[in-house]
């Protein structure tokens, strides 16, 4: 792997950890919070495809695992693997991978204006759906709620995953009209 490669990787790391600096808000009842880091999984995905996106990710993760406070809240450590928000957690590396692998074919098609930014926006759609699917499964199990209550409360966050789809596409659209496919790790 590269050096510039491991620099991305590295980069867009820090980018979902600054962007976990953001203060979570709560909603009510519910255990999960509102947070902007996944703004940056969705970022990396499209931007260094799926390969990069993935080892970023995967990156963090390793980091939460030695207990650094990365995640949104200053969270970090093994105890955040279990708990009720862990599904969101591990869900960010297939959610970076899939939205990676769109991603990679719609730049691979070498579209332009809306039609670029409409693919790169579908990419970090379906990285939303399975965080999402992964995320809810597990807190319905971990915090015992009955899967079509989690279901019901989750639908709070998608107005706002979507519109973090819209800006990691925007972002995305950017990168590749001015690098082109230079910013694939």
């Amino acid at each position: 792997m590269s050096t510039r490669s491991l620099v991305l990787i590295a980069l867009f790391t820090a980018i979902i950890v600054v962007l976990g600096l953001i203060p979570p808000i709560m909603v009510g009842f519910f255990p999960v919070a509102i947070q902007v880091q996944s703004l940056g999984v969705i970022l990396a995905g499209v931007v260094l495809g799926a390969r990069g996106g993935t080892l970023s990710v995967l990156l963090l993760l390793a980091l939460v695992a030695i207990g650094l406070p990365v995640l949104s809240g200053g969270r970090g450590g093994l105890a955040v693997f279990v708990g009720p928000t862990a599904g969101y957690l591990v869900g960010f590396l297939p959610q970076a991978f899939a939205t990676g692998w769109v991603a990679n074919s719609v730049v691979a098609r070498g579209l332009k204006g809306w039609k670029l930014l409409g693919g790169l926006f579908l990419a970090g759609v379906v990285g939303v759906v399975i965080n999402h699917v992964l995320g809810v499964t597990w807190l319905s199990i971990a915090a015992g709620l009955n899967f079509s209550d989690a279901v019901i409360g989750n639908l709070i966050f998608v107005p706002g995953d979507l519109a973090k789809a819209a800006l990691a596409a925007y972002a995305g659209q950017l990168v590749v009209t001015n690098l082109g496919t230079r910013s694939r790790v």
